[in-house]
C-alpha cells in the first residue's frame, strides 16, 4: 500500500514554527535554484498540485511560484533529507528562479574556502 501524502508530510520534522527548508533543484541538471519555506499546507498543495507553493515568513501568506511572473515550478519528485528537517523538490523551472530575475539565487557571492 502506497504512503497518503498527508503520512508522507507527517514525517517532515519541521521547526518550532511550523517550517521546513525547501532547497528548488532543477530535476535534469541538478541544479540548485533556491531555498524557501514552507509549512504543511504548502507542502501539501506542492505535493497535490503540481506546482510548488511556499510560506512567505514576511507577507505571512502562501505564495505559489510564477502566479505574478510567470516564472513557474513544476514538480518532478520531492525529497525528504536524512534528519526528516529539509525537503528537497526537483522541478522543471520555466524562466527565472530568482526574484531578482537571475537563474538560480546561488549566483551572488562566492563564499570561496581558505586553502590550507
Amino acid at each position: 500500500m502506497t504512503e497518503s501524502i498527508e503520512e508522507r508530510i507527517a514525517r517532515v520534522r519541521f521547526t518550532e514554527d511550523g517550517l521546513v527548508a525547501a532547497i528548488i533543484q532543477q530535476w535534469d541538471t541538478k541544479e540548485v535554484l533556491m531555498l524557501a519555506w514552507m509549512d504543511a499546507e504548502a507542502l501539501r498543495r506542492t505535493l497535490t498540485t503540481g506546482r510548488v507553493t511556499f510560506w512567505s515568513r514576511s507577507r505571512e501568506e502562501y505564495w505559489r511560484k510564477g502566479d505574478t511572473s510567470g516564472h513557474i515550478q513544476q514538480v518532478k519528485g520531492a525529497r525528504l533529507d536524512c534528519d526528516g528537517d529539509a525537503v528537497l523538490i526537483s522541478v522543471e523551472q520555466v524562466g527565472a528562479a530568482c526574484h531578482t530575475g537571475t537563474r538560480t539565487c546561488f549566483d551572488a557571492d562566492e563564499l570561496d574556502p581558505v586553502q590550507a
